[in-house]
């Protein structure tokens, strides 16, 4: 197993509950931690056996800046939606900062995790 972390990415969205956050972008922090079996990648050293973090960083920028969603909550669970889309992935944390979101503040965050079972829901036996 191996862990990529892609650090404060930094983007604008409409983000918030206020009038004026509806109609103006404000700047958004993310990082994000991938757990993904890098053996495959690290025998053969070529691209397509690893999680392409670049095009990753697109969709996340795409998804991100034409969002207009009021709270953090929302946006980060979007975000891991997408990531936990690709099957390299197994485990993922996010975490997305609104800057001066408080007064006195620097900035304030959410931070959520998802996690791949190996079991399929259908396979799994109730409780």
């Amino acid at each position: 197993m191996a862990t990529i972390r892609i650090t404060d990415l930094t983007l604008e969205a409409i983000i918030g509950i206020n009038s004026w956050e509806r109609t103006t972008k404000q700047e958004v922090i993310i990082n994000i931690t991938l757990d993904f079996d890098s053996s495959k990648a690290a025998k053969s050293d070529n691209i397509k056996d690893t999680l392409d973090y670049k095009d990753l960083k697109k969709s996340i920028m795409t998804l991100v800046e034409s969002s207009k969603f009021m709270l953090l909550e929302k946006l980060v669970e979007r975000v891991l939606d997408l990531i936990m889309k690709d099957p390299k992935v197994l485990k993922a944390t996010v975490r997305i900062d609104k800057p001066r979101a408080l007064r006195f503040a620097k900035s304030v965050s959410i931070e959520s995790s998802r996690s791949k079972t190996t079991q399929s829901p259908k396979t799994r036996k109730p409780l």
